[in-house]
Formats: C-alpha cells, structure tokens, sequence
C-alpha cells in the first residue's frame, strides 16, 4: 500500500532542482564569459609603453649628429722645411703661452740665412761701385758742359769782332756769316749737352732707385728667413692643452705641415653634419639643442659650410653653456635644429607607435582595455608630438610599436 510523500521531502527536492538549475546556468554563464575571453585578443601589461597625453611646448627640429669641439684651437705648423729633431711636451699635458713644444734642426736654414746676407753684403758692393761710376759720368758730362760755356763765349766775341770789322771796312760779309755758324753750331752742342746732362742725372737716379728696391727685398728676406729660424722651436701662442702633435723624430716636414694643436678646454663648441636635403632649412642663428648624456645644452647655428660632403652639410653651434661640465672634446652628440616652436599645445611623449604621419590610429588606455582610435598629429621632434585632434590632456595611450593590432578595435590589458 502506497504512502503519501511529506511535504518536507518534497519541498527538499524542489529546492535541489532549483539549485542544480541555477548551477548550471551559472556554470553556462562562466563557460560563455572565459569562451568571450579566449576571443578576445590581449596583450602583457609589462611589454608596453604608456605615456599620458598632456599640454606643453613642442619644438619642430631636425635632427643633426654632432661631436664637441674647442672653442678655439690654435695648429702649430713649421716656418721652415726641415726635421724634427726633439718634442719637448707630451699630448694632454697643460703648455703655457711661449712654451716651447717641438724642436726642428734649424742647420739648413741657417746656411740659407748665411747665403742671403752674403748677398746683401754684394748688393751693397754693388751699390758703391755704381755711385762711383755715376759720379764719375756726371762729373765728365759737367766738365764738357764748363768746357762748351767756354767755347760759346769766344766764338761770341769773335763773332762781334767780326761784325765791327764789317761796320768800319776791315771785314766781310762771308766772314761774319761764318763767325755766326760756328756760335750756333756751339749752342746746339751746348744744349745736347745740357739734355745729356739731365738725362744722366735721371739715370744714375733710377739705377740708385732699383738698387735701393734690391736691398729692401734682400733686407726683407733676410728677415723673413730670421724670424722663421727664430720659430724653429716651436711654441704655442696661447695657454692651453696640447691635443696634438707629430712626434715622429727625424721626419721631414715642409713648410706649413702642422706640427702640434693647442687647444683651450674651457670653452667648447659643436661641429654637427646634417643630410644635405634640409641645407635650405639652415640658417645662421637658428636655435638648436645639444643633447649630452640626458642633459640638453642650448644654442644657435654659428656658420654653415658651403661645401657639400658626401651628402651631408657640415655646421657649426655655439652654446649658451659652452663652460657645462658635460662638454668634453670629441665627445658625440645629438643636436636638433629647431625649425618651429609651439607652446602650451598638446602632446605626448614620442615613441615607436609614431610613424610621422597626419593622422593614424593609436590605443588609448582605459579600465585595463586598450581601445583603438584614430588621431590626429602636427609637429613632432625627438621627445614630443604635437596632438591636433583625437586625444584629450589626461588621456594615456599605448606609445609601444602597435603595428600587429593595427586591425584590433580593442585589446585587452593583462
């Protein structure tokens, strides 16, 4: 005979339906949400790089490499072509001004200072025996010119004799004629002389004259040659450290090799070479930023080569800081031309996402999603781009290199 079921029983198998439903349905929902999961693509937190967008100032520049340089570098070339015979300071050592630095055998020059002097010593040789000679043609030029004075003044009074002659009926006509010939034949004699006479005096002065030019520049090699001998211990001309010198004893250098650099360490400058397509965006006095070790130094363009290397235009900055500590000789630097500036615009830190378009499309981050969304860009330079649509101050995005979700709407941050 059947029994009818409690209540009690029953009500505990409908509560146990209610909750194997409600488990499965939850186990469904779970099983969906980690399906929906799986789906969706994601990426490691620890592999990105994030920046915040923000408002600031952003310099358009074009970038140039650059090595310091002094500020002044003083070379040293030989004044004569001989050998080196000694190097009396070693590289990186202080020189003071009027330091002996390199030592050249000075035997060669000395012989050809001891040739020319002999020479002047004939020059002026010379210079006696043609005075003499002059004063001795002069001398017989005024002689005949005394001698022909005499001569007119008796045919003068011949020819007046002759003329009284003829007036009283002691003389004839022939005779007076003849008396004037010869005075005018002697006049005419007088006045060649006298011409001669003139001529040889500006004769004997030009010859003085190009004697006198011969000395000079005798005089003036001799003392050129001097000083050079003089020089042949070489010396710097001003303080400094000695960052070079050819130290190869016995070698043979020509006059104007460079023999030694002394350059002064306290002051620097930056020589940078840029690719000669933006050399029309150069001009001198354009500002520039030096970047040495994260520690950016400012400027402006001193000069610009003209000359075209290579495909690179080679210009020179001086720096606002030329003293910083950071500087040192031969040290290689970044340099950025600064071409536009903006300010209190904004921006985001530059990164690998930028590609240096107008307009591309970049993750924005927010509640642990990466979400994609095209922007806008203007100017950009080494550390910033210029945000001109698209992104909001505040706002952070992903400025990791995003090139394979370039696709992805949205990722997911693990």
């Amino acid at each position: 005979m059947d029994r009818a079921i409690s209540s009690s029983t029953q009500n505990r198998r409908h509560r146990r339906r209610w909750v194997l439903g409600v488990g499965l349905l939850l186990a469904l929902g779970a099983a969906l949400l980690a399906f929906r999961t799986v789906l969706q693509p994601s990426v490691e937190r620890n592999a990105l790089l994030m920046a915040r967008v923000e408002r600031g100032n952003v310099e358009a520049s074009l970038t140039a490499a650059g090595v310091v340089i002094p500020a002044h570098e003083a070379v040293l070339t030989s004044p004569i072509a001989s050998t080196i015979r000694q190097v009396l300071v070693a590289v990186g050592s202080r020189v003071e001004a009027g330091q002996p630095i390199v030592e050249l055998d000075r035997e060669l020059t000395a012989s050809a200072l001891a040739k020319l002097e002999d020479g002047q010593q004939q020059n002026r040789n010379r210079g006696s025996q043609l005075q003499l000679a002059l004063e001795k043609a002069l001398h017989d030029l005024q002689s005949q010119q005394r001698v022909q004075d005499v001569k007119i003044n008796s045919l003068q009074s011949a020819l007046r004799d002759e003329q009284y002659l003829l007036k009283v009926g002691g003389g004839t006509a022939e005779s007076v004629r003849q008396a004037e010939l010869n005075l005018r034949v002697a006049q005419l004699e007088q006045q060649r002389l006298t011409q001669q006479l003139a001529n040889q005096r500006a004769a004997n002065a030009a010859d003085r004259r190009e004697l006198g030019f011969t000395v000079q520049m005798q005089e003036r090699s001799i003392a050129e040659l001097a000083g050079k001998l003089t020089q042949a211990n070489i010396s710097s001309r001003q303080p400094g450290v000695l960052t070079w010198v050819n130290d190869a004893l016995g070698t043979t250098v020509q006059a104007g090799d460079a023999l030694a650099r002394v350059a002064d360490l306290t002051r620097f400058r930056v020589r940078a070479t840029i690719s000669d397509t933006y050399a029309d965006a150069l001009r001198p006095g354009d500002p520039v930023v030096v970047r040495i070790n994260d520690q950016d130094l400012r400027g402006t363009i001193s000069t610009i080569s003209p000359a075209v290397d290579k495909g690179t235009v080679t210009f020179y900055a001086t720096l606002a800081e030329d003293h910083h500590p950071a500087l040192r000789p031969n040290l290689r630097t970044d340099v950025f031309v600064v071409t536009k500036a903006h300010h209190n615009i904004v921006r985001v830190r530059n990164g690998p996402f930028y590609q240096g378009g107008k307009e591309q499309p970049v993750f924005v981050v927010s509640n642990g999603r990466a979400l994609r969304r095209t922007v806008q860009f203007g100017d950009s330079n080494f550390d910033y781009v210029q945000i001109t649509g698209g992104l909001r101050p505040g706002e952070e995005i992903i400025v990791s290199d995003m090139k394979d979700h370039l696709d992805t709407p949205e990722l997911i941050i693990q």
